[in-house]
């Protein structure tokens, strides 16, 4: 696949982060400030759609059999932006009508999860099987860079398209959102893909869902790296919801001053992610012991990172806060391009045509995580802040457990990202350990 190949796989992404952004964030706040709902709505919403991509491995599939795979991406997002659409009109009908609304929200966020789901395991797909190993991680970059930037372009736009705001206001904008994002996906992928292999070549796939998700779990590093994923990204998913209250309760920063924190934070991302590109794209591009290096180095820093933030705690305002910040960030953006670069090179390793089961198996244990991490990571706080009377010492414990996570995560990809032929000895009580959760 060419460069331009891989930017229109990424102007993909980037409709899918308008749409989710729209539905996840801009409806959030809609139903707690302006309907004065209970936030625990909202984030059930959001759970909701994070949950239902469990069915990733079955989209997976579906595209597997087939063969040929934009179907799935044009109808994915064709769900999603119904979805989208639908979750404001749903939002709407909730300041007369509470009890509908929040049906009509129920199925409509299940509708982004099921859209996301499908389109965003097929974009992955295609480009594990189409782009050359030694693009893979400055493609993995393109896509995931390209995605913030549609979260990005989108915030700012329907901020000034919503002023001043009304419920009917909402609705067409996000009726614009969704056009649009149906139409740039539209023209991004005609011609992306290559035509169907030959039937010779996806015959195996034409099993059953249930006996070719078998056939992939019974994979050793399929398992583990399954595994992997839920583990680090429980640990990057937890951070979303903690750092700001942290922020503000423990150093007294203002909301803006907070706010500043998540830009600092994702501008350390987007770095870290570029970085892995461009290194991965000059130097052992292509190959898994360079991802290894990168990912089980960004899980470690990341690790080391929030122990960091769990000391400023205490230390208070002398504490670097912002250094701290950007360089979670970066290590996040390390290890998380690094790792979906090691998913397009593993998705094709295993018997087979299960490139769609195993990219699926993983996008469904990121997006668990994700939920997990959103409805655990607030709690922990408020519980270990009832146990301890203060927030500096409540917090320092979820960072702690989160960096136990991350380390947890690190040991297992040493193994996952070894070749073959290497033999598998353990390293200590923890390494020992994941081999028999991952047996």
């Amino acid at each position: 696949m060419t460069w331009f190949g891989i930017f229109r796989l990424g102007l993909v992404q980037a409709t899918l982060g308008a749409v989710v952004v729209l539905t996840t964030i801009t409806l959030n706040r809609v139903m707690v400030v302006e309907l004065a709902l209970p936030a625990i709505l909202p984030g059930a919403l959001v759970a909701l759609h994070y949950g239902v991509q469990v069915l990733r491995p079955r989209l997976g599939h579906g595209s597997d059999i087939g063969g040929w795979r934009t179907p799935w991406i044009i109808g994915g997002v064709a769900c999603l932006c119904l979805g989208g659409i639908s979750a404001a009109c749903a939002t709407a009908l909730m300041a007369t009508h509470l009890l509908p609304g929040i049906i009509l929200a129920a199925l409509s966020f299940a509708a982004v999860g099921i859209g996301v789901g499908a389109a965003g395991t097929t974009v992955l797909v295609i480009m594990a099987k189409q782009v050359a190993p030694n693009r893979r991680g400055a493609a993995a970059t393109i896509v995931w860079v390209m995605m913030i930037f549609g979260i990005v372009v989108t915030a700012g736009a329907t901020s000034h398209m919503l002023h001043p705001f009304s419920l009917p206001l909402l609705v067409h904008v996000a009726i614009k959102v969704a056009a649009a994002a149906f139409l740039v996906t539209c023209l991004a992928v005609i011609g992306v893909e290559r035509k169907p292999q030959a039937e010779a070549e996806t015959a195996p796939a034409q099993q059953n869902f249930i006996a070719a998700l078998r056939e992939v779990w019974a994979e050793k590093r399929a398992r583990r790296f399954t595994i992997f994923v839920f583990l680090s990204m429980l640990a990057y998913g937890a951070q979303e919801l903690i750092l700001e209250p942290f922020a503000g309760a423990v150093f007294a920063l203002t909301p803006a001053q907070t706010a500043g924190l998540t830009s600092l934070q994702h501008g350390g991302v987007m770095a870290g992610m570029i970085l892995v590109g461009l290194a991965t794209l000059f130097i052992g591009a292509g190959r898994l012991q360079p991802m290894r290096a990168w990912t089980v180095g960004g899980c470690a820093a990341s690790a080391l990172s929030l122990v960091a933030l769990a000391a400023a705690g205490f230390a208070g305002p002398l504490a670097p806060l912002k250094p701290m910040i950007f360089a979670l960030g970066a290590a996040n953006g390390a290890f998380a391009v690094s790792a979906i670069s090691a998913m397009m090179a593993l998705a094709s390793q295993g018997a087979g045509a299960r490139e769609g089961v195993r990219m699926g198996l993983w996008g469904a244990a990121q997006a668990l995580a994700f939920g997990a991490g959103s409805l655990l990571s607030p709690a922990t706080s408020d519980v270990f802040r009832a146990l301890f009377g203060t927030p500096a010492p409540a917090y320092a414990a979820v960072f702690i457990g989160q960096a136990i996570l991350f380390v947890a995560a690190a040991a297992l990809a040493r193994g996952i990202f070894e070749p073959a032929q290497a033999t598998q000895k353990a390293h200590g009580f923890t390494h020992s350990l994941l081999k028999e959760i991952a047996a």
